[in-house]
């Protein structure tokens, strides 16, 4: 049976966080907790959006780090109940987004985060009791404004995904005018997030054609435009697409996703420091051809569908022209060429693939990958 939910009301073009109070006001939140980073704050951007909350009273958590941990929604959480909010504003990228999901459960559910896990059988233990969530992305990779799930480091040192329908944000305000001033490498990065959503959920096997085709247009324009938007910045056009590949992306994945994330969720585990994007771009040429032989990819022509959509043209049954347009993609973007250039050794393959096979993405890959497959896609990736 096909689960196809789509609940999140969607404010999007240039100008649109200028709805940020009106939308505060619809949900029914009087003081919100914005939770944000040191990064969004120097640029500039969580000032746009403190000015268009007007005369709406809030409090502001900005100590995001770059992958969200449990220790960190705890210190929002005691802010947030010092400050008597009810309610929270993300204003940021997906770590930003992620920890005030986290906040969202914490701050109105007993015990340690773990209990809400997936892969703990957790998500049915979150309630209506949630804080509302009102999304503002800044960058253009994750879609975590329109997504049921969040990745939290736990105290444990796992790297979990927490999913309900839930946590979904009340709101998302999609202002590509908030990402005009993101770095080359961070607009690569996430753009390859992004693009890295838009193909592993269409690879997914689950029933959702909603789904394929909202990530398959999302594939699209995100392979259009994110070099242009990585060259010039102020490129609107391509901020604009590339906001839609990420909108569209997460959309999407409510099919599930695959081994691209399951091996990122793991790494970024076991190295908090790499960044989540960046993962995902490097391990996608392998997971590809892994995937390519699928009866589901194979039987529904789902390689050259997505090289028609990436404008490659034809692709042959091992996906060998789709893993090297990524590699030669992501080696014009700047971004790593392989997974040693961020100092993964072979010594950590272990620990990563441990997690790899425990992560919540890892049954829903078109095939289901052994230890030895996923060794093999280490190996491919280094």
């Amino acid at each position: 049976m096909a689960l196809i939910n789509y609940l999140t009301q969607i404010n999007f073009d240039f100008g649109a966080i200028v709805q940020l109070q009106a939308e505060c006001e619809r949900v029914g939140m009087r003081k919100p907790l914005i939770v944000s980073d040191v990064g969004v704050r120097a640029a500039g951007v969580l000032d746009m959006a403190l000015a268009a909350l007007g005369s709406t009273p809030y409090a502001v958590f900005d100590q995001t780090p770059s992958n969200p941990t449990e220790a960190a929604v705890r210190a929002a959480v005691a802010l947030l109940k010092a400050e008597g909010c009810d309610g929270l504003i993300g204003v940021g990228g997906g770590s930003s987004l992620d920890l005030a999901k986290g906040v969202c459960i914490s701050a109105t559910h007993e015990g340690p985060l773990k209990n809400y896990a997936t892969i703990e059988g957790g998500s049915g233990k979150i309630t209506d009791k949630v804080l509302p969530f009102i999304a503002v992305p800044t960058t253009a990779g994750t879609g975590s404004e329109v997504a049921r799930g969040a990745i939290v480091i736990v105290d444990d040192g796992r790297k979990l995904g927490f999913h309900s329908w839930l946590i979904m944000p009340k709101a998302a305000i999609c202002d590509p005018e908030l990402t005009m001033g993101l770095p080359p490498f961070l607009t690569a990065a996430t753009g390859m997030d992004a693009i890295a959503h838009c193909m592993e959920t269409f690879m997914a096997p689950a029933i959702n054609p909603p789904a394929d085709g909202i990530g398959l247009d999302g594939l699209m324009r995100g392979w259009g435009n994110i070099e242009r938007a990585t060259i010039n910045g102020r490129d609107r056009e391509a901020r604009w697409n590339m906001m839609s590949a990420s909108m569209q992306g997460a959309l999407a994945f409510q099919k599930g996703l695959g081994c691209v994330h399951s091996l990122s969720h793991s790494l970024g585990g076991v190295n908090p420091r790499l960044h989540h994007g960046t993962l995902n771009a490097l391990f996608l040429p392998a997971v590809v051809r892994f995937n390519a032989s699928a009866d589901s990819i194979q039987k529904e022509n789902r390689l050259q569908r997505m090289a028609h959509a990436m404008g490659i043209g034809s692709c042959d049954a091992l996906g060998t022209e789709i893993a090297e347009a990524i590699r030669d993609r992501n080696a014009r973007l700047g971004l790593p060429t392989g997974l040693a250039a961020l100092g993964v050794t072979p010594e950590m393959y272990d620990r990563v693939i441990d997690g790899a096979m425990a992560d919540h993405c890892h049954k829903t890959n078109p095939r289901i990958a052994t230890r030895d497959d996923y060794r093999e896609m280490l190996v491919a990736s280094a």
